[in-house]
């Protein structure tokens, strides 16, 4: 082997080979997604030689010009005094290098949005070409499963992302000789058989365990429960109107806010064929196109989840001509105009433009004509009763990367709302005028993640002085005064230009300027919130076991940090996931051998790799993944080393989840399900129940839905009791889509759900709460 260190003196790489100490074999110790490192020691031979600088560039190979450690020095050499020789003192020189990730280790990670939809491999390939673009080479990653939602930590290393990235897709990573490889685990197998001659039986150590598991209880986060509706009616006077149900809502969060000193490529996507778009003086410019639709174009580099409440911000825009194109569109698939779900269609007017919304590719509302000295600040507002478009994805042995169980999508309306505010600079009261709205309506099962353009240009003349994306209260609310339709109100700041806002009361807050009316009503749509959480069971594991006092449970509870388990639907397919590791033994062990007797006689073995063991002297045949290798560099010259490699199952340890250790007490409060049903236990929710009428004593309902044969609605005065033998706060079952209710007060809340006429019923999973604060 070859020892080379580059110091970057300008003298290139040097052979370090001589000087290697052979009393102290230089070891590399590789982690499963982790940096590895080299640690050898060097004796001065010769009078021109020069102390390795921390920082240089350090490779260890064979002759046959494999690698066996690629890296760099992380500290200075610590000095080791051996005596006296015949130049003067002597001293060992104790060195550590890690592997090529050092480099992208020591950069911050930068500022940009969360990756969205994105294959775990494509995320990381990104990261890496952004913090230093063309150094690695790249093209060895692979996407291996899809990561929903993927937020950048500036306080982490590149490495942590790596870690976290590939936890998420059951997959590893490795950085060698200037390239990154990012794969599924165990996509080389190594076979270790006892009947291979190399085989050495004791130089293999197992450990069998017992980890059967038939009773999974997991948490997650906090999730989006109840679907609620709270309906109020103004006074004229009355600002504050108190919420039945603790909203569940996100912090509201700037995806980004860009003020254009340049078009950040962490950012935007720019396609300008026909060199329209530029920035200068922190604006947008956008001077022409290639007069075809989608041939011009700014695009965010991310996709868009149209779930919860979002704001989009397209800017103030200052227009120089007539123009042709759409701005801020939001599209299903590839950007053109028919293809737009909803956008800002900008058209010709004479020598101006006119302002139209664009939803569903086709031209919707009033129109607004331009000026050119005024300013018109575009904003699009969507609301979904789903927060979440798509369930989180879990891997297993059995459900390795790009077939790991979760990640459906979920289906969702959206109300749209596309407004614009013109402003005349010279009147400097229409700075604080209402905006017109363009459209309000609902989009019907609208897709789940969209493309967002800012710039459509087929022949576009205008600049833009800012882009904001907010994600914004996850609540809705509407308002329709007396004998007119309704229209959404603006949740969030002032400084935004809100209405209202949501208190942590909890209480819907007007502001004073925007007080409702007497006789207003108001609607607030938006999720209760609730822990996530589930219990799964294998109900023929259980019977299996049960004998004499043994009811043959063995139970686990785990709290699930990583991947995130937002919802009760998540939990379960986490449950089902470990479940799929339920393996009695649980497998691991450490084998020892020299390089050239490796298992399946392969020249390298890397953490991450399959190790099949068949070793049925012992009992022993089972799969499992290398987590540790270390190699003790014996002979450099013969290139003979020794190999430990250290390997478990997954149901020693899974590769995919990392655990929150947090105090969980409400484990046995929840009810099993069998893990053969999971996924069809539960009806659809009521998401369009609302409220018609109410009177002094009736409040008439729609459910929104028209009950099958056998099914009908179970409405309680308390979220809770469900089932056909609990009568205690029943309000009654009904088989129609329209019915009545008593009212018996003031302020009175209802949850419905969906039964069917299976025995025991199954029911929706969770409740519509309408709530009612009228005056009697």
């Amino acid at each position: 082997m070859k020892l080379t260190i580059d110091n970057n003196d300008g003298r290139g790489p040097c052979d370090y080979t001589e000087s290697v100490d052979a009393a102290r074999a230089p070891q590399v110790v590789r982690h499963l997604n982790s940096a590895a490192e080299l640690r050898f020691s060097l004796v001065a031979l010769r009078p021109d030689f020069i102390v390795p600088a921390n920082g240089a560039r350090v490779m260890l190979g064979r002759s046959n010009g494999s690698d066996v450690f690629t890296g760099y020095i992380t500290r200075p050499p610590d000095f080791e005094y051996l005596g006296w020789g015949e130049q003067g003192p002597m001293y060992r020189y104790n060195v550590i290098a890690q592997s090529d990730e050092f480099l992208l280790n020591r950069k911050t990670i930068p500022s940009r949005p969360p990756f969205e939809v994105r294959g775990a491999g494509d995320a990381l390939r990104q990261l890496t070409e952004e913090m230093l673009p063309g150094v690695f080479d790249t093209s060895g990653m692979q996407d291996v499963d899809t990561v929903n939602y993927f937020p950048c930590d500036c306080q982490k290393k590149w490495s942590d992302h790596a870690a976290t990235l590939a936890l998420l897709a059951r997959a590893s990573y490795r950085a060698l000789s200037g390239k990154l490889s990012f794969a599924a685990l165990g996509t080389t197998i190594h076979a270790l058989n006892e009947t291979d001659s190399s085989f050495t039986p004791t130089a293999l150590k197992i450990l069998r365990n017992d980890r059967l598991v038939n009773d999974v209880t997991t948490f997650g986060l906090l999730e989006p429960s109840a679907y609620c509706r709270d309906y109020f009616v103004g006074d004229g006077l009355s600002l504050k109107f108190y919420l039945s149900q603790t909203p569940f809502t996100r912090a509201s969060k700037v995806l980004i806010d860009e003020e254009y000193a340049s078009l950040d490529p962490t950012r935007w996507t720019a396609v300008d064929p026909a060199s329209a778009i530029s920035v200068s003086g922190g604006k947008l410019l956008v001077s022409g196109g290639t007069g075809s639709d989608g041939k011009t174009s700014v695009q965010f580099i991310e996709q868009l989840e149209l779930g919860g409440g979002n704001t989009l911000q397209h800017g103030v825009v200052a227009f120089s001509g007539a123009s042709d194109g759409v701005l801020g569109g939001l599209y299903a698939s590839a950007i053109s105009v028919p293809g737009c779900l909803a956008g800002f269609r900008i058209l010709p007017s004479g020598a101006d433009s006119r302002i139209q919304a664009l939803i569903g590719g086709v031209l919707n509302g009033p129109v607004l004509i331009t000026q050119k000295s005024h300013l018109y600040a575009l904003t699009t507002r969507f609301y979904a009763a789903e927060v979440y478009r798509s369930r989180q994805t879990f891997h297993s042995s059995l459900h390795p990367g790009g077939a790991g169980r979760g990640g459906d999508r979920i289906s969702a309306d959206v109300r749209v709302v596309l407004e614009v505010h013109d402003i005349d600079p010279a009147n400097p009261g229409s700075q604080v005028a209402p905006s017109t709205v363009l459209y309000d309506g609902v989009i019907a099962n609208a897709p789940g993640f969209v493309t967002y353009a800012l710039v459509n240009a087929a022949n576009l003349r205008l600049n833009i002085s800012f882009t904001r994306i907010l994600k914004a209260v996850d609540a809705e609310v509407r308002s329709a005064v007396p004998d007119a339709a309704y229209v959404t109100r603006l949740v969030g700041s002032l400084s935004e230009g809100a209405e209202c806002h949501i208190s942590t009361e909890p209480a819907l807050q007007f502001y004073p300027q925007s007080v409702p009316a007497a006789n207003e009503q108001i609607v607030v749509s938006y999720r209760g919130a609730s822990r996530s959480m589930a219990r799964v069971i294998n109900s023929a594991s259980i019977s299996e076991k049960k004998g004499g006092n043994d009811d043959g449970i063995r139970g686990i509870v785990r709290a699930i940090a990583t991947p995130s388990a937002r919802t009760s639907p998540d939990c379960e397919n986490a449950a089902l996931a470990l479940l799929d590791e339920s393996k009695c033994p649980a497998w691991s062990g450490e084998y020892e051998c020299w390089s050239d007797f490796l298992p399946g006689q392969a020249d390298d073995v890397f953490p991450g790799d399959t190790l099949s063991v068949s070793v049925p002297s012992q009992g022993a045949s089972f799969n499992a993944i290398l987590r540790d290798v270390e190699i003790q560099i014996a002979d450099l010259d013969g290139e003979h080393s020794r190999y430990t490699l250290t390997f478990a199952d997954d149901a020693t340890q899974s590769p995919a989840f990392a655990f929150d250790s947090r105090y969980v007490s409400t484990a046995l409060d929840t009810t099993p399900v069998d893990s053969v049903s999971v996924g069809t236990n539960y009806l659809p929710d009521l998401t369009g129940a609302t409220v018609t009428q109410v009177s002094s004593t009736n409040i008439n309902i729609d459910c929104g839905i028209t009950p099958a044969a056998g099914h009908g609605i179970e409405v309680r005065s308390t979220d809770y009791g469900w089932g056909q033998s609990n009568d205690r706060n029943l309000v009654g079952r009904f088989t129609a889509r329209a019915f009545s209710v008593p009212r018996l007060a003031r302020v009175q809340t209802y949850y419905l759900r969906q039964y069917d006429s299976s025995s025991p019923a199954k029911y929706s999973r969770y409740s519509a709460a309408l709530h009612v604060d009228f005056p009697l």
